[in-house]
């Protein structure tokens, strides 16, 4: 047994997850990075800012990056906000809570970031068997039907709205205390 890789108990499963697959992707660009290192220091330098995040992956090939925000002191890191910070701009809530996020990742497909918004496109002709990427997909969704009895959403962009509704409005005004154009 290893140290565990973060407090939170569903990102440390996910670790074990991609250590077993050996550097393959469960979906598009997405990859665990260190926790809680601040990559998002580029934003605001605010201590208040900078302490309201987790950054946990990269969402995307081009370096955009996941955090969860500490939006209130709850127990459970699992159920904070997941948001994305743009490579190219633009932070975002995309999800609700991991949970969401790891249906959203279960659809394997590609998220787009700028400051409009956020969203996972649609890939055409992509065939991840083809690319030999799809025993990494076919075991994550084992895994997350093992561990939390979820599967795939039927289209990650419905999570991804759900969670603007309930806290997009909320996160935009407390991130525009920090961040100049948001």
């Amino acid at each position: 047994m290893h140290d565990s890789y973060s407090p939170v108990p569903e990102l440390n499963q996910l670790e074990e997850l991609q250590e077993r697959l050996g550097g393959e992707f469960i979906a598009d660009g997405f990859e665990l990075i260190e926790f809680g290192e601040p990559r998002h220091d580029g934003w605001s330098d605010d201590p208040e800012f900078l302490d309201a995040f987790f950054p946990f992956a990269y969402a995307n090939s081009s370096g955009s990056l996941y955090a969860l925000w500490r939006v209130d002191d709850r127990a459970d890191l699992a159920a904070l906000p997941v948001v994305v910070f743009g490579d190219e701009g633009g932070v975002h809530v995309t999800a609700r809570g991991l949970r969401d996020l790891f249906r959203q990742l279960a659809c394997d497909r590609p998220l787009w970031v700028d400051w409009a918004g956020a969203g996972f496109g649609e890939y055409e002709g992509y065939h991840r068997d083809g690319d030999g990427r799809g025993r990494a997909r076919e075991t994550y969704l084992a895994w997350l039907d093992q561990h939390f009895g979820l599967s795939p959403a039927e289209d990650p962009n419905d999570l991804l709205e759900a969670a603007q509704r309930e806290l997009g409005a909320e996160f935009t005004g407390w991130a525009r205390r920090f961040v100049d154009g948001l």
